[in-house]
């Protein structure tokens, strides 16, 4: 993952649009506590006997995290099926093994203190290089990569998608405990992870490749990084897949609901795209404009409102995400993308049992329950749709 732009242009140059790469994160479980288990490296090491899913499974920051990912997909529908499967794979494995897997944005009251970071050489200089931010950043996201031909391309397709970020936010919100409390907001990973890493969040407007690779210059010509990971924008040219990376979600507790968001983020990746190509005029934002909207995203999620910047003026979240709807519908209707959102997502949810009175335990349990339930199915094959 070392730093080449040369190498990173190419990925770009060959690339194919629209191709579609997920990574889901998880949370390793006791099954009868439901508290975080440092259980990575053994169940690496016994997915060595299934090849499809020993090439799947990833390790993250600590070792009561697991990665799974697709692959890459020569669409949407492609790339859902790979991960039904490799997720099925997952979970029969876990079973075996007496850990349970949980897919909120937080684990609602453990102790990031306790938490073993994982042996390799990448988080060990994560570790090294951030100390407390690092340790403090026990989250699980979802990742979805498109792919995008075209270096300056992808990084028009990564200025136009900055405003949607606060948007697709609030839609995956799904992470209102952290530190055994009701934290008062609605993504509470978004907090300890975008809010404190460096080089996260909303990216600048560059414009073009050059710009963005002088920035990636400068941070390497100053000893800033060393590897292009390094920079975790909320939405970035990944350098080996050539594609647009969209970082900005919670995890999420069902697979239909992180079926639909992915929908939802390829649409947009591809809108991005498609307008780019048509000319289509564009006001680049402010980084502290739509920063107000990712706070209220934090906050409130589709609970509360967002700012239409173009008019600035409030609007219902819900509303905010009915014009996103309506924005990639033409996409959508050229890639034969389903987008299926649920009524109310998961911090959505969760907040109407603690207004019910139920307990933390009690509404953690409920969401590893309906994770159980719908990620480790079997897969659907050939499906087009994600209804």
């Amino acid at each position: 993952m070392q730093l080449d732009v040369d190498i990173a242009r190419a990925a770009f140059t060959e690339s194919t649009d629209f191709t579609v790469g997920l990574e889901e994160e998880f949370a390793l479980l006791d099954p009868e506590k439901l508290d975080l288990v440092p259980r990575f490296e053994e169940l690496n090491d016994a997915a060595a006997t299934d090849p499809v899913l020993a090439a799947s499974i990833a390790g993250e920051l600590i070792s009561s995290e697991i990665e799974i990912r697709s692959g890459r997909g020569e669409d949407l529908a492609s790339a859902v099926a790979a991960q039904r499967d490799r997720r099925r794979r997952l979970f029969a494995l876990a079973a075996e093994r007496r850990v349970a897997l949980g897919a909120t944005g937080t684990h609602p009251w453990a102790d990031y203190r306790e938490q073993r970071v994982i042996d390799t050489e990448h988080y060990h200089r994560v570790e090294r290089d951030l100390r407390y931010v690092a340790w403090r950043n026990n989250s699980f996201s979802l990742h979805v990569h498109v792919g995008i031909r075209g270096a300056d391309r992808a990084v028009a397709v990564c200025d136009r998608l900055r405003p949607v970020l606060p948007l697709l936010l609030a839609v995956s919100a799904s992470s209102p405990f952290v530190d055994g409390r009701d934290s008062g907001l609605h993504s509470a990973r978004t907090q300890i992870f975008t809010k404190s890493f460096p080089r996260c969040g909303v990216p600048d407007a560059f414009g073009d490749w050059d710009t963005y690779i002088a920035y990636i210059n400068f941070l390497r010509e100053t000893r800033s990084v060393v590897e292009y990971t390094q920079v975790w924008w909320s939405v970035r040219p990944h350098f080996s897949f050539g594609t647009v990376e969209v970082r900005i979600c919670d995890a999420q507790p069902t697979a239909a609901e992180a079926e639909g968001l992915a929908a939802l983020i390829v649409a947009c990746v591809a809108q991005a795209a498609r307008d780019h190509d048509a000319g289509k005029p564009f006001v680049h934002q402010p980084g502290r404009m739509i920063e107000e909207n990712m706070w209220r995203a934090i906050r409130h999620g589709l609970d509360g409102k967002l700012i239409d910047l173009s008019r600035a003026r409030e609007q219902a979240a819900g509303a905010a995400v009915d014009g996103l709807l309506e924005w990639t519908a033409p996409v959508c209707a050229e890639l034969g993308i389903d987008v299926a959102l649920p009524e109310l997502n998961g911090s959505q949810r969760q907040r109407r049992l603690i207004d019910a009175g139920t307990s933390m335990t009690e509404i953690y349990a409920a969401a590893v329950a309906e994770t159980r339930a719908t990620y480790g199915q079997s897969p659907v094959a050939g499906t087009g749709s994600l209804r």
